[in-house]
């Protein structure tokens, strides 16, 4: 459904407006009390902001920590899908948080990949037919200067052609 959303949204719309309004408004990543602040034009930055409130504060007056992994764990795949485009398959894969500290505030995530690593990403997947790709980020406070976890994610990239083959074994 959201695939076929973007479909028809990416004629009038760009890409970065559409999942910025797409996932503030999805009911699925409103729970997490996640926001997606920033997006890059070309999905290759994404910030997400994770207030605290009534809403995922816990028994401890702290964010619930899995109001910390929810906000954080679709962005990696959706910006693979996005950057790659429709000739790969990409699927989360493992996940992983290790927390810190209390988050007392605002938590913040941000979600980078340059040029190089899609490049590697391409390069391996056109070699093997997949890849296994792991990124991690800091979960912080607003200047970077808390950490309250470490996220760590493992993301599976697979060309079409390669996945269909594979899925039929």
């Amino acid at each position: 459904m959201y695939a076929q959303a973007t479909k028809i949204l990416k004629k009038v719309l760009d890409v970065d407006t559409i999942y910025k309004i797409g996932f503030n408004w999805s009911p699925m990543y409103r729970r997490s009390v996640g926001k997606l602040i920033y997006i890059s034009k070309d999905m290759y930055e994404i910030k997400v902001k994770i207030p605290l409130n009534y809403k995922n504060r816990n028994y401890a007056g702290t964010i619930f920590g899995g109001s910390l992994f929810s906000a954080t764990d679709p962005i990696y795949m959706i910006q693979l899908i996005e950057i790659l485009g429709r000739n790969y398959i990409v699927w989360d894969k493992d996940a992983e948080i290790k927390y810190k500290r209390p988050a007392r505030s605002t938590a913040f995530a941000d979600f980078k990949f340059s040029e190089s690593e899609i490049k590697k990403i391409k390069e391996e997947v056109k070699i093997n037919g997949e890849f296994n790709l792991i990124k991690t980020l800091n979960i912080t406070n607003e200047d970077s200067s808390i950490v309250f976890a470490n996220l760590k994610k493992t993301i599976y990239i697979a060309d079409k052609t390669y996945y269909a083959q594979k899925k039929k074994k």
